[in-house]
């Protein structure tokens, strides 16, 4: 297929759950494509066709841009026509946001840099992070102008694209999904977004950079406050003896309430971390924003105290943990609080016996490793085991699950599933 853009290549630096799949969604497109990270094992799978992490659609896509030579993968940044740069930014403990990577990205990729190369950060960053990249990259390059020194035509053109994909549609929503470019002048962000119309279809509506990655953060703060608003209502019905699915269920029949369903706290690299970044960019005015954190990453701690209370009725109390993953049907961990629940499980209570099940994961993650009081097994085995089932995961499999299997166990359903 002809692309109507790039001759040349473009480097993605990064293949992680982002990187890889805009990679391969411009492979596929007849772009010629360098997919760049630090990991050697990565490197070698994507290389050969091989998917990472499991995502639909994914490997069929990847396996045929290989075939046809679209996509080939490197350890180094290498000169390209375009850079797209998806590496984690992460939160320290003190919930900062570390930039390491993009700033190790920055190093790296100076050097490699020619007249004419569009640079775009995907990486979900704090307000000002596209022009701290400008600045670095020009520190090390004074033989070429940057947005920063010249309004008009600069040798770098520099902007910033967040992604707005789901682990699970990732393949879909990179396409379909409309996409916010902003570029550090206008001619930035409209070379950007000649690049991304190669593959999408939705619309682009083009902006500046810092408005651009408000506009991210301040996406995912608006999901994190109204999943804090249904996890803290939880909270409170269980406290009162109430039915928190019953009471959603009633108070969504009002005509302009929709409250979200709760569930044992926030994970993913997004939602989870995101909202810290507006708190460190405004720490006074982020008042409901940081509440909105707490209450969700409190959730857990509340999870795993009802646990805890129900298996007092046992001497010798068996749980069940269904599902480790941050959501339903995918085998994405990051900031999964159901590892957070079953870690705290197995260090406070080391006379408990955990039984894990999640058939999106064949082995333990490594923050569960090493627990003698926790094993990894089958769904059916971990349930007929147990004292006491702890639905963490809403999985397709764990939906289908005979409730006769239920019968006589203590049930903790923390997604709503099986009411």
């Amino acid at each position: 297929m002809d692309n109507p853009f790039y001759s040349g290549t473009v480097a993605v630096i990064g293949l992680g759950y982002i990187g890889l799949p805009t990679a391969v969604v411009l492979a596929s497109r007849g772009v010629s494509v360098i997919g760049v990270d630090v990991n050697p094992v990565t490197v070698e799978r994507v290389a050969r066709g091989e998917i990472p992490f499991f995502e639909p659609d994914l490997a069929t896509s990847l396996s045929g841009a290989v075939a046809l030579g679209n996509i080939s993968t490197s350890m180094e940044i290498p000169v390209a026509d375009a850079y797209i740069i998806a590496v984690p930014t992460p939160i320290t403990p003190n919930e900062e946001a570390d930039m390491s990577h993009v700033f190790a990205v920055a190093e790296a990729l100076a050097p490699q840099l020619r007249p004419g190369a569009i640079v775009v950060l995907e990486s979900t960053s704090p307000p000002g992070t596209t022009e701290e990249l400008s600045r670095t990259l020009a520190a090390a390059r004074p033989d070429l102008t940057f947005p920063n020194d010249v309004n008009d035509s600069p040798d770098i053109f520099i902007a910033h694209c967040p992604e707005r994909v789901l682990p699970g549609r990732l393949m879909v929503e990179m396409v379909e999904n409309n996409r916010v470019i902003g570029g550090l002048t206008p001619e930035c962000a409209e070379r950007a977004a000649e690049l991304y119309r190669v593959f999408c279809r939705g619309e682009i509506q083009l902006s500046d950079a810092t408005s651009a990655e408000m506009a991210k953060l301040a996406e995912n703060s608006y999901r994190d406050v109204n999943i804090a608003y249904a996890n803290e209502l939880s909270m409170i019905c269980d406290k009162l003896g109430l039915d928190v699915w019953e009471i959603v269920k009633m108070a969504n029949h009002h005509p302009r309430v929709n409250i979200l369903q709760p569930g044992p706290g926030v994970g993913g690299h997004c939602i989870a971390v995101d909202p810290w970044f507006l708190v460190g960019a405004a720490p006074e005015e982020a008042v409901l924003i940081r509440t909105a954190r707490m209450v969700n990453d409190a959730k857990p701690h509340h999870v795993v105290s009802q646990v805890l209370k129900s298996a007092r009725r046992f001497r010798d109390p068996v749980v069940a943990c269904l599902g480790l993953s941050y959501k339903a049907n995918v085998d994405d961990t990051r900031e999964s609080p159901a590892i957070e629940i079953v870690a705290a499980l197995a260090q406070q209570e080391p006379s408990m016996t955990i039984l894990v099940s999640d058939p999106m994961l064949s082995k333990l993650p490594s923050a569960l490793q090493g627990f003698s009081n926790l094993q990894f097994v089958k769904t059916h085995e971990a349930v007929a085991a147990a004292d006491i089932v702890a639905l963490l995961v809403d999985h397709n499999q764990f939906r289908t699950l005979p409730r006769k299997l239920l019968e006589g166990k203590v049930v903790m359903d923390t997604r709503g599933i099986w009411r």
